[in-house]
């Protein structure tokens, strides 16, 4: 399958070459379909909180004990989806045609004056005309202006205040300090980037850090990660033949946020926070966020608690009544339910098995529309039942029993969690021997007009954790603010 000068190009990326052709084999085999049993909904799956229960999950997580802590910021990519609407209409314009006043550019050069990146200087008076459109859009994003178009979120400016204007990544540092912050004042960021775009986030970061740091009376450790040329997947053509670039060289394409699993592997806490670098919001909603983010963090140590206080009975006396009552956990408080097992110690080691596991748990928002994978329970190989978080391209379209468990669903994933990455003995757990190989998806993209397929690897939040103990625990809307298309920031959430 592979020449000399592929083998080359392969060990040059760091992978193996029996790697790669496990690749091709999945295009040509595909994926599994997931057996859905049901959606997680309230009650069954998802646990709906009181204001007083969630006053005291809080409170656990103020109270408890932590070996380390740590946020982690998945913020890879320029944001050129974020402008791709605006791409399009400086097109239109540059080709001598207007935009209707609904269209997306019209949108933004209409309201230029809400977003915290315009400047008087640069942008000048807003007029309703086309030249002033193609004016600012031009400005928004060429590299004699702005450049929004090339440059990662995490260093666009968000938000407006009196005194600042704040971009995506100095966000997550006010949002650190109020509720990551360590006993001696420090607050750990991992932060995933491009190695391109290293300079810009350091500049970004230079600007703001000292500032906060005497503002919060806090000490930032900022550290920046890379996903590794290794995690690459090779793409095919339509008839999953490697594909090939016109020097015909091997083309590789980034695996999604699956590969991140490898950066969070190396991430040294015990407890760690996941939330996507364009998920924040105006200061002015930063007592929910804050809240229930430390809901989240106290429902996860206390689950990690109860597991181990289990772990250590397992350990010390694994009589059946003890074997009952983590059966009755698991299945209540987890959704797992394993087949019953005749023999006692095979019972004492499938138990132990299944608790000993990193923990994640899972916001989810109610459905009002937003894109996201959803909650849901899946049969796994072993034949017990588990909690996952699964993308539509992971749902069989032709099976009616999943379209009518993806119609029931009530809640999405918002992409805000917290993992415990320690076990009961206080080591790190592999996070890699976690992973379900068989929980990706193919996805048909182009390069230079050819057509392709491309391999996602098991995403972060999806396959690449599906062997984790899960709980899922509703939020409210208010702490899901993504900024997917520019004008999002045009949203309450964002504006001052």
């Amino acid at each position: 399958m592979f020449t000399p000068n592929d083998i080359r190009q392969i060990e040059a990326r760091g992978a193996e070459i029996s790697q790669i052709e496990e690749q091709v084999e999945r295009f040509r085999k595909g994926f599994p379909w997931l057996k859905i049993i049901a959606p997680a909904t309230p009650g069954h799956g998802i646990r709906v909180l009181s204001p007083a229960e969630a006053q005291a999950s809080a409170q656990y997580y103020r109270a408890a004990k932590v070996n380390g802590k740590c946020k982690f910021v998945p913020a890879s990519g320029a944001a050129s989806r974020m402008f791709k609407d605006m791409f399009s209409g400086l097109e239109k314009l540059e080709e001598g045609k207007d935009l209707s006043a609904d269209a997306p550019g019209a949108r933004l050069a209409a309201h230029i004056r809400e977003f915290a990146f315009y400047d008087e200087a640069l942008f000048g008076v807003p007029e309703d005309s086309a030249s002033y459109r193609r004016a600012t859009l031009r400005k928004l994003l060429g590299e004699d202006g702005l450049d929004y178009g090339s440059k990662p979120k995490g260093v666009l400016k968000f938000h407006r205040y009196p005194d600042e204007v704040r971009t995506a990544i100095a966000e997550h540092l006010v949002e650190a300090q109020e509720y990551m912050r360590e006993a001696d004042g420090s607050c750990n960021l991992v932060v995933t980037i491009s190695p391109e775009h290293r300079s810009l986030f350091e500049a970004a970061l230079a600007e703001v850090q000292p500032v906060y740091e005497k503002k919060y009376g806090v000490r930032y450790n900022v550290s920046f990660t890379y996903q590794d040329k290794a995690t690459d997947t090779i793409a095919v053509d339509p008839a999953n033949e490697p594909f090939r670039k016109e020097d015909g060289t091997l083309l590789f394409r980034p695996a999604g946020h699956g590969a991140l699993i490898h950066n969070l592997n190396k991430v040294d806490a015990e407890l760690v926070s996941i939330k996507n670098i364009d998920n924040v919001a105006h200061e002015k909603l930063l007592p929910a966020t804050s809240l229930y983010k430390q809901v989240l963090m106290g429902e996860a140590l206390r689950l990690r608690d109860r597991i181990f206080e289990y772990l250590r009975k397992l350990d010390e006396y694994p009589s059946p009544a003890v074997c009952g009552e983590i059966e009755d956990f698991l299945e209540n408080t987890l959704c797992v339910k394993v087949a019953p097992a005749f023999d006692p110690q095979g019972r004492v080691a499938m138990l132990r098995a299944k608790l000993n596991r990193p923990i994640r748990v899972c916001g989810m928002v109610r459905n009002e529309g937003e894109p996201g994978g959803g909650p849901y329970i899946i049969e796994g190989k072993d034949g017990s039942s588990s909690l996952q978080i699964l993308e539509s391209v992971q749902i069989n379209k032709d099976d009616p029993d999943a379209v009518r468990a993806m119609s029931g669903a009530t809640h999405f994933n918002p992409v805000d969690l917290v993992c415990i990455l320690r076990d009961v003995n206080g080591e790190p757990f592999d996070l890699l021997k976690h992973v379900d190989p068989d929980a990706g998806f193919m996805s048909s993209k182009s390069y230079q007009g050819r057509e392709l397929k491309a391999l996602e690897m098991p995403g972060l939040w999806n396959g690449a954790m599906s062997d984790w103990n899960t709980m899922f625990v509703e939020v409210p809307l208010d702490t899901f603010n993504p900024v997917k298309v520019v004008l999002d920031l045009l949203r309450p959430a964002h504006q001052a």
